[in-house]
């Protein structure tokens, strides 16, 4: 391609203030991109994900993810993310369609109060997944660390995530994440992560490991937070009349809030996920 100024924007996602939550690079004009040079430009930038909008008019768009690794089918925080940058500067109306690889996603903005909301895919459940040791082994912690009385399961609502309930905040804090038994983990168990996970009283604290993303651990992970609020609700473990609030991003020093409602809709889940969303800053890669 000739030379080229490529626009972006920063975003911090699921945060209610700047510098906090998972941090999102958004191309609002992807142009004439290519998958190599989508794929550098979020190895460039470095953060867990690089949104390219392909297409943008009226109340849709089209999109794709990068992990600074590999293109995802669907994410959490680059939806609400991108969505925000859009709705903001005019390009698309609220609410909107986002068209990616696994689906169209209804999203709803916000820009007054800097929030978003998507609602997810229906969500699919894995059989109960029974190897809790290879879970454990990979999380730094003993089987016994595991909730008794809820299951390892994989669940998507987009993008499966293995959901591992942990007994207790102090026991999700000692987790340590082993690159190669979480990789392990996840193939065993169909997922792409693990998300753990801890009740506390003003909600869940949860954190998020992956093996081949170039994350290591993440933030705030949306794609995650719906399937984990389906999986409370199909064990009877949410009031789905009111909002689950997750706290994530402790151990990574980017404190993030996400907020999950869910509901039985058409005989399948269906998670509504959102929360703040900042843009923080912008600039131009020259290529």
């Amino acid at each position: 391609m000739p030379d080229v100024n490529v626009a972006f924007r920063l975003v911090d996602v699921f945060t209610p203030r700047p510098l906090g939550g998972n941090q999102l690079c958004v191309v609002p004009d992807a142009g004439e991109l290519d998958d190599g040079e989508m794929q550098a430009i979020a190895k460039e930038i470095g953060f867990s994900e690089t949104t390219f909008v392909t297409e943008a008019a009226g109340d849709r768009y089209a999109m794709r993810i990068f992990t600074p690794g590999r293109e995802l089918p669907f994410a959490g925080h680059p939806t609400i993310g991108t969505a925000f940058v859009l709705v903001s500067e005019g390009r698309v109306s609220t609410p909107a369609t986002q068209l990616i690889a696994a689906g169209e996603i209804p999203v709803e903005v916000d820009v007054e109060t800097r929030t978003a909301w998507m609602t997810q895919l229906p969500a699919e459940f894995e059989p109960i997944f029974p190897d809790r040791d290879l879970i454990a082994s990979a999380i730094g912690l003993t089987t016994a660390d595991l909730d008794p009385g809820r299951p390892v399961q994989t669940v998507s609502t987009g993008l499966p995530t293995t959901i591992v309930p942990v007994r207790d905040l102090d026991t999700l804090r000692r987790a340590t994440r082993n690159e190669q038994l979480v990789g392990q983990a996840v193939r065993a168990s169909g997922g792409q992560d693990l998300y753990l996970f801890a009740p506390t009283a003003e909600g869940v604290t949860a954190r998020m490991f992956d093996s081949e993303f170039g994350i290591g651990e993440d933030p705030a992970t949306g794609s995650a937070a719906g399937p984990l609020g389906v999986y409370l609700g199909e064990y009877g473990d949410l009031d789905t009349t009111r909002r689950l609030s997750i706290r994530q991003g402790e151990q990574v020093g980017r404190p993030s809030e996400l907020h999950v409602e869910a509901r039985r809709e058409d005989g399948a889940w269906r998670a509504r996920v959102g929360g703040g969303v900042h843009i923080v800053g912008g600039g131009a890669f020259e290529l």
